[in-house]
């Protein structure tokens, strides 16, 4: 079917649509709706993609790559695993994060650890773990860092996440490389008190619980044009060059990040890993001959852009209600049909959150009705629970109709809550023709099992 849908997905001649070779009808038959289905096969291609080409790429230009899995898009034991199988490393973003990787028996080597707040609980399981980094964030958390370190007897290897000034992305909410944020330390001087980037690398350098790895960058998310990720690599590859004439040490690591876009939508074009991975590689390359200095050791972290397109979201469709509204200028009326499902805003939040953008289609049959225009709504009590905002749907989409949205495999169930006390849905595998639960479907139980009264 093509982008925005998984590469294993397809129609039978009767409109139903298949995942993985399994028929969706039977997917909502046996585990219900509303439920993220997740193609197996799509995720460890990609997974593959990005590994492959990367590897590539900065081989060619005599250095190596490490592909971090970014455990925020999605970070199951199975999909942990998955990652690992394919060569990626996973990195995470907290305790609980850190503990499904560990579950999933990634070694802690392969496991990096990021946050702008870690608990002391958190950093310490991450050197019990022996992971292979720490992202510091802070020099309150180098400080705290080389404390706990000390506390083990053991040197903690840690990065230092630096602001660019690059920004990327699609919206400001996760642009992350501006000044004005919670990430990070800018590599802009700050009055006479010099860089605060430049001030947390020397700070590492000064505490010998501390091994400082390299330097950390992270522009934004869904991107999809990879001259923010060159622009930002220039200024961190001038900024190792900088710590070096300052402290004689010229760190082996940088880490670019991640926030490689995907499609959304019939006709949007993913940014592509080959592309992206030559046109980086090529550039840092440049500038580390500028710069008179050797290449470091470099890595990445695409997590949507590896299980973003690899799943999906089945709903079934309720109420359907025919809305006259005016338009944006008062003047001429239309017809705008509400289609309501039976999840929402609780299983994917991104539409409110961010006005992000979503393509759904009816799944459990074919329709020779023409369409109309059609938002797709959730069953919660917010107007602004909205799971598509504009999409053509036929016009005899009914109650009991299957509908799917595309490209929901990022963020869908990382960011899922219990809103209108609904239980969050389940995560089912496919693959070669069969399905399989990853993450059961929560009941009332669980939720009553919370409350103690």
């Amino acid at each position: 079917m093509g982008a925005p849908w998984s590469s294993g997905t397809g129609r039978l001649p009767d409109g139903a649509l298949t995942v993985g070779g399994v028929d969706v009808r039977g997917l909502a038959a046996q585990h219900g709706t509303p439920a993220y289905v997740l193609d197996e096969a799509d995720f460890r291609m990609r997974a593959r993609a990005y590994r492959t080409a990367f590897e590539a790429a900065f081989g060619a230009v005599g250095t190596g790559v490490d592909v971090y899995y970014a455990g925020k898009a999605l970070l199951t034991v199975a999909v942990a695993r998955w990652a690992r199988e394919e060569g990626l490393r996973v990195d995470t973003a907290s305790g609980g994060e850190l503990a499904v990787a560990l579950r999933a028996e990634v070694p802690g080597a392969g496991i990096g650890l990021h946050g702008n707040n870690k608990s002391d609980a958190e950093i310490l399981r991450a050197l019990d773990a022996g992971v292979g980094r720490i992202i510091v964030d802070s020099l309150v958390e180098i400080e705290r860092v080389a404390r706990l370190a000390a506390e083990r007897g053991v040197v903690a290897p840690v990065m230092v996440r630096v602001t660019t000034g690059v920004h990327a992305g699609g919206h400001e909410y996760i642009a992350t490389a501006h000044e004005d944020q919670k990430f990070g330390l800018s590599v802009n001087p700050v009055g006479d008190t010099g860089s605060p980037a430049m001030n947390a690398l020397l700070a590492v350098l000064k505490h010998p619980e501390l091994k400082l790895l390299g330097i950390h960058s992270h522009i934004g998310s869904q991107i999809l044009d990879p001259d923010g990720f060159e622009a930002a690599a220039r200024v961190v590859l001038r900024l190792r060059a900088d710590l070096a004439e300052r402290s004689g040490v010229l760190v082996d690591e940088v880490d670019l990040g991640g926030g490689y876009g995907i499609a959304y939508l019939p006709g949007d074009v993913a940014l592509d890993p080959e592309r992206v991975a030559k046109d980086i590689a090529q550039s840092v390359a440049g500038v580390c001959q500028d710069l008179g200095t050797s290449l470091p050791r470099f890595s990445i972290e695409p997590g949507r852009a590896i299980v973003g397109p690899a799943g999906l979201t089945l709903y079934t469709v309720g109420t359907v209600k025919p809305v006259t509204v005016s338009d944006a200028g008062g003047g001429a009326e239309f017809v705008r049909t509400y289609v309501s499902v039976d999840g929402g805003m609780s299983d994917n939040i991104r539409p409110a959150l961010y006005g992000a953008a979503y393509h759904a289609e009816v799944v459990g049959r074919s329709s020779a009705a023409d369409t109309v225009l059609a938002r797709v709504v959730g069953k919660h009590c917010e107007s602004g629970d909205i799971v598509v905002h504009e999409v053509q749907l036929p016009a005899d989409v009914r109650a009991g109709d299957l509908l799917a949205v595309a490209a929901t495999g990022a963020y869908g169930r990382s960011m899922a809550s219990n809103y209108n006390m609904l239980p969050r849905p389940p995560v089912i595998a496919v693959s070669d023709g069969a399905s399989r639960v990853l993450v059961r479907r929560e009941s009332e139980d669980d939720l009553l099992a919370l409350d103690q009264g």
